[in-house]
């Protein structure tokens, strides 16, 4: 008994969509995210036979499965051949071209690229790139996006730019999570059960109605119910040792910055001195601390 066509069509959409998702695995993240050239024509190719398979109603439809495993068979071995050639990568992928340099807009390359210089002020206005002049780099990869290097005087104020220490950066963690406290989260941080559910008192929330908590690297606490109120933030839990410790970090880098850009011996010696007389004393400080 044959399958009426309707039914058929159904069983082989099905059946394609599960091998593009197979094959879409077996190629890899890569080919959604960076297309190269010859990955684009693989794809629109994959897309084409799939639709031949699912929609071809003669007794040589599975000669389409077979194509499928062709295509994805020279799509694998060309990744390996460009994981392996920087050749045949450059070949594949292409290279990177820079477009501005110094300021200056190179023409040439651009027209290579197909690129306009509306398209270009596009690019860089996305990048928060107003002007020209202000770019030290501007290149196109291979992927098509532009990247871009301000000139050094053109670049946000760091704090290494200024030869100032920070502390480090800590990810902040979910310790409540629909009315319940996460207890894993918890323990990454210095506070406590009992702290967690005094802030939230403070506040006058009630531990059920929070929707999500968190509490960030410096120990602040951002609460939000189910009624989507968001809270101030606030200390959850007081760390004096930590804002001296990261204080103390800032002064003494600052101190040394500037016996670095001392115009003589004799103001070089001051800053030392005072670099010395600050550390004994925070050394005393410590001490105090820990007690």
């Amino acid at each position: 008994m044959n399958m009426p066509d309707w039914l058929e069509i159904i069983v082989r959409t099905l059946a394609a969509i599960t091998i593009l998702f197979i094959l879409t695995k077996v190629l890899g993240k890569r080919q959604i995210s960076q297309l190269s050239l010859f990955e684009y024509i693989t794809g629109i190719s994959i897309g084409n036979i799939a639709a031949y398979v699912s929609l071809d109603l003669d007794n040589l439809w599975y000669l389409g499965i077979v194509s499928l495993a062709v295509w994805v068979s020279i799509s694998v071995g060309m990744e390996f051949l460009t994981m392996r050639s920087k050749r045949v990568r450059d070949i594949v992928d292409g290279n990177a071209t820079v477009l501005i340099e110094n300021g200056k807009l190179d023409k040439q390359k651009l027209f290579k690229e197909r690129l306009t210089v509306d398209e270009l002020l596009e690019q860089l206005r996305k990048k928060d790139v107003f002007r020209m002049a202000d770019v030290e780099f501007a290149v196109m990869e291979p992927s098509g996006e532009i990247n871009v290097m301000l000139k050094k005087e053109h670049k946000p104020i760091t704090p290494e730019l200024l030869g100032w220490k920070v502390g480090k950066e800590h990810v902040a963690q979910t310790v409540i999570m629909d009315g319940e406290i996460e207890a894993d989260a918890l323990e990454k941080t210095d506070c406590s059960k009992e702290q967690l559910l005094h802030e939230l008192k403070r506040k006058n929330v009630r531990l059920q109605d929070v929707f999500v908590g968190q509490i960030d690297g410096n120990g602040r606490l951002s609460v939000q119910t189910g009624d989507l109120r968001q809270y101030p933030e606030s200390k959850a839990h007081p760390k004096p040792r930590d804002r001296v410790a990261m204080l103390t970090e800032q002064f003494e880098a600052e101190l040394i910055r500037l016996g670095g850009l001392a115009r003589n011996e004799s103001d070089r010696r001051v800053y030392e001195s005072a670099l010395e007389r600050f550390q004994a004393g925070m050394g005393h400080l410590q001490d105090q601390l820990q007690e």
